[in-house]
């Protein structure tokens, strides 16, 4: 006799938790909108100006590195951005086209290496497990600027004294925590130069007055951030947790941590915007350099979303300028 396994915990569309403890992310959703779920192989050829490799630091560790084509004669270092992709700790890779399509485009606006991480999920891997891997990669890169490791790319065109975070959504609450690990130890001959969180998934266990009255968005519904979270806290945690909540009572004081600069984007009609804010005054609160950044007329993740970004000219817009506020951070630090 064959046992069926039995849901006991989905997300519609993205995630299905079997009884038997394991996890299908076979997307389920509108087969219209499966191609941003899907992986992009690396390419060593130059396409669209950027070429791609995939590389395994050890058997928890693996990177995707964005490499802009430049100047043969121009031997100028370019800045590393290390991303953190978001999935609200349970779904997604570092080689979804929904990254690739904005990776590759800012690498190649930025003149900047990107090296996104892939994040291990929830529920197999329950935070602070992505904190863990992100941090990992940070001091990989470490180990790059000292000459302890070897990757021919970074080596031959990063700059190691401009090294920053992104990441989205989730993942800009690991900017916050893998910046805040960063300044307890010495990343020299590194230099961490910023922080850029956009619409980071800050929340608290009293639902905001934006996730009851924002619209939902194709990115992120009230089901999403219950039911993720709830797979991925460390059990017996609520949303007050320090990595959902880092300006909470339950957080290390933000006046004692040391972070570089950050870009704090945020999207005008994100469902969380409430407790984004406040993690914006809690950051101002404790004198942290922070600045600010708003897509008006915009939700949640919206740049990520392709369809709407090559079909609706106002997302098109706020895409370019967001890239761009990116773009003038880094190159101020």
């Amino acid at each position: 006799m064959v046992c069926q396994k039995v849901v006991v915990n989905e997300v519609s569309g993205w995630l299905r938790v079997f009884d038997d403890g394991s996890v299908d992310r076979t997307w389920t959703g509108p087969p219209q909108v499966e191609f941003m779920t899907e992986s992009v192989p690396p390419h060593d050829d130059f396409i669209d100006g950027v070429a791609t490799r995939d590389v395994f630091v050890n058997k928890n560790l693996r990177l995707r590195i964005y490499l802009p084509e430049t100047n043969p004669e121009d031997e100028s270092k370019l800045p590393i951005i290390l991303h953190l992709h978001g999935g609200g700790f349970c779904i997604s890779q570092a080689d979804w086209y929904m990254y690739y399509h904005m990776y590759t485009r800012l690498a190649r606006s930025a003149k900047a290496i990107c090296v996104s991480v892939y994040l291990r999920l929830a529920p197999e891997h329950r935070l602070p497990a992505p904190v863990n891997d992100g941090f990992s990669a940070l001091l990989w890169l470490r180990s790059l600027a000292k000459g302890e490791s070897y990757e021919p790319w970074l080596i031959n065109h990063g700059d190691f004294n401009r090294v920053f975070l992104i990441g989205d959504s989730s993942g800009g609450n690991l900017v916050h925590e893998v910046a805040a690990r960063a300044g307890k130890v010495d990343l020299s001959p590194l230099r961490l130069a910023g922080g850029i969180p956009i619409h980071p998934g800050f929340v608290r266990a009293v639902r905001s007055r934006s996730e009851l009255e924002q619209p939902e968005s194709p990115m992120l519904t009230i089901d999403m951030v219950d039911k993720f979270l709830s797979l991925a806290l460390p059990v017996g945690s609520t949303k007050d947790h320090p990595i959902t909540c880092p300006m909470g009572y339950g957080a290390p004081d933000l006046n004692s941590l040391k972070l570089p600069p950050f870009l704090l984007c945020i999207a005008e009609r994100d469902m969380i915007i409430d407790t984004e804010m406040e993690y914006y005054e809690a950051m101002k609160k404790a004198r942290k350099e922070v600045e600010l950044l708003i897509s008006p007329g915009m939700s949640h993740s919206f740049y990520l979303n392709k369809i709407a970004v090559d079909m609706d000219p106002q997302t098109a817009a706020q895409t370019e300028g967001l890239i761009s506020g990116i773009i003038e951070f880094v190159n101020k630090h």
